[in-house]
C-alpha cells in the first residue's frame, strides 16, 4: 500500500519556493548585502588571529600549469568568477546599445558625458596627489575612476524607494558606460604583454558561441564550455580575462526574432510574448553574479591587515589611498555633476524634468562607491604582497564608505522630499 506525502500549497510548491529564492537574490539591495557582508567578513578575519588561514587560504594555486591556470584562489575569483559579472555587464551594454537609452543618441549623451567626467576627473585627482610619491604609486591611476554597479543600485534602492525612476536609470546608464571605459583601460593600460596566438585561436570559440546564440541556442552543456575556452584563450594571451566576460555578453542578440526568442507570457489580446536572449541570460546569471561571484570576490580581495588604528592612521596617510579616496569622494562628484552641467548648456539637451540637480549631485556620491573594479583595477596595479596594496585597499574601503554615507544622506532628504 502506497502513501503519498501531502500536496504542498500552491505558493509552497518547489517551483514557487525557487521563484521566490530567485526574486530575493534579484533583489539589489540583497547583492549589495551580501557584498557588504563578504567584505566585513574578509577585513575581521585579515585582522583576526585567524589572519594566517585567511591568507593561506587566498594563495592556495590549483590548476593545469600547461595552461597558464595553476592560480591563487585569489586569482580565480577575480580573473574567473569576475568574468561572469562582467558578461552580465556585457548583456546589460549591448541591451542599452540596442534597445536602451543608449539607442536614442540625445537621451544617452548626458550619462555617458557624466560617466567621462566622472572617469576622468577622479584619474586626474589621484595623479595630481601622487605625482611626486615616486616608486609605482601612480601605476593606480585609473582605481577610484570605477563605479561599482551591484553596491551604488543597492544604496538607491536601499535609501530612494520614492525617488524618480530616472535617477535609477541614470545611474545605471552611467555605471554600464563607466564599467565599459574600465574594461577598456584594463585591456590597454594593464596589459604587459600580449601573446597573439592564443588571442587569435580565442576568435574561433567566441565565433561558434556567437553562431549559436545568433541561432537561438540555450544549452548550457554546449555554450558554457565554449565560453570557458575564450576565457582561457583571453587568459593566456595577457589581457585581463574579464574582457573574455564582456565579448560574450556581446555576441548575445538583444532583439526577440527568429530562434533566438524566449516565451515570456502572453499579451492581453492571447498572442505569446517573446524576450531575447540577453534578457533571458541577464536574468539567468544575475543572481549567480550578485550572490556568488561578486561577494567571493569581495572576500578574497578586500581582506586587508589594517594593523590596528595607528596602521589605519599610517595608511590613511599614504599617497596612494588619499589619492583614491579624493578620486572616488571628490572627484566622482565633480566630474559627474559637472560632465552634466556642461553637457546641458548645449540647445536641445537636459536632464530629466523629473529630477533636481540636487538628486544629481546625490547620485554623484553613490557613483562614488568603487570597490569591486577599483579593487581589481588595484591589484593589476601593485604587488599583491606589497604595502602600496594594502593602502590602496584602505583607501578603497574607505572613499566608498564616504562616498555612500554623503550620498545616502542627501537622497535620504530627497526621498522624503518625493514622498511628501
Amino acid at each position: 500500500m502506497s502513501h503519498s506525502s501531502p500536496a504542498l500549497p500552491e505558493n509552497q510548491q518547489p517551483h514557487s519556493i525557487w521563484r521566490g529564492v530567485h526574486q530575493t537574490l534579484s533583489k539589489d539591495t540583497t547583492g549589495g548585502a551580501l557584498l557588504l557582508g563578504a567584505t566585513v567578513i574578509a577585513l575581521i578575519l585579515a585582522n583576526s588571529p585567524l589572519a594566517d588561514f585567511y591568507e593561506s587560504v587566498r594563495e592556495f594555486s590549483f590548476g593545469p600549469e600547461a595552461l597558464h591556470l595553476n592560480l591563487s584562489v585569489a586569482a580565480w575569483a577575480a580573473d574567473g568568477l569576475l568574468a561572469v559579472f562582467f558578461f552580465v555587464v556585457g548583456l546589460e551594454l549591448k541591451e542599452e546599445f540596442v534597445a536602451g537609452k543608449l539607442r536614442d543618441p540625445r537621451t544617452a549623451v548626458v550619462p555617458i558625458v557624466a560617466a567621462v567626467g566622472g572617469v576622468a576627473i577622479p584619474a586626474l585627482i589621484f595623479t595630481l596627489i601622487n605625482l611626486n610619491a615616486g616608486g609605482d604609486a601612480l601605476n593606480g591611476w585609473a582605481i577610484p575612476a570605477a563605479t561599482d554597479i551591484a553596491f551604488a543600485v543597492a544604496v538607491i534602492a536601499v535609501v530612494g524607494r520614492m525617488l524618480p525612476p530616472a535617477l535609477r536609470t541614470f545611474l545605471l546608464t552611467l555605471a554600464v558606460v563607466d564599467d565599459l571605459l574600465a574594461i577598456s583601460i584594463i585591456a590597454v593600460f594593464y596589459t604587459d604583454d600580449i601573446a597573439f596566438l592564443p588571442l587569435l585561436a580565442a576568435l574561433l570559440p567566441l565565433a561558434v558561441f556567437a553562431v549559436l546564440v545568433q541561432r537561438g541556442v540555450r544549452t548550457w552543456w554546449v555554450l558554457i564550455p565554449l565560453g570557458v575556452c575564450v576565457w582561457a584563450l583571453i587568459h593566456a594571451s595577457g589581457i585581463h580575462a574579464t574582457v573574455a566576460g564582456v565579448l560574450l555578453g556581446f555576441m548575445v542578440p538583444v532583439i526577440a526574432k527568429g530562434r533566438a526568442r524566449v516565451p515570456a507570457g502572453t499579451r492581453e489580446d492571447g498572442t505569446p510574448l517573446f524576450e531575447g536572449l540577453a534578457a533571458h541570460f541577464a536574468d539567468k546569471w544575475s543572481v549567480f553574479s550578485s550572490a556568488v561571484a561578486v561577494p567571493v570576490f569581495a572576500f578574497f580581495s578586500a581582506g586587508v591587515t589594517v594593523g590596528g588604528f595607528s596602521g589605519l592612521l599610517e595608511s590613511l596617510g599614504d599617497s596612494i589611498a588619499l589619492g583614491i579616496i579624493g578620486g572616488l569622494v571628490l572627484g566622482k562628484a565633480i566630474g559627474i555633476t559637472g560632465g552634466t552641467f556642461l553637457i546641458t548648456r548645449l540647445h536641445g539637451i537636459t536632464i530629466d524634468k523629473s529630477l533636481a540637480w540636487i538628486d544629481i549631485v546625490g547620485m554623484s556620491f553613490i557613483a562614488g562607491i568603487g570597490f569591486t573594479v577599483s579593487l581589481l583595477v588595484g591589484e593589476l596595479s601593485y604587488d599583491p604582497s606589497g604595502a602600496a596594496s594594502d593602502h590602496m585597499k584602505v583607501g578603497v574601503i574607505v572613499g566608498s564608505m564616504i562616498s555612500a554615507t554623503i550620498g545616502a544622506v542627501i537622497l535620504t532628504a530627497r526621498n522624503r522630499h518625493y514622498r511628501h
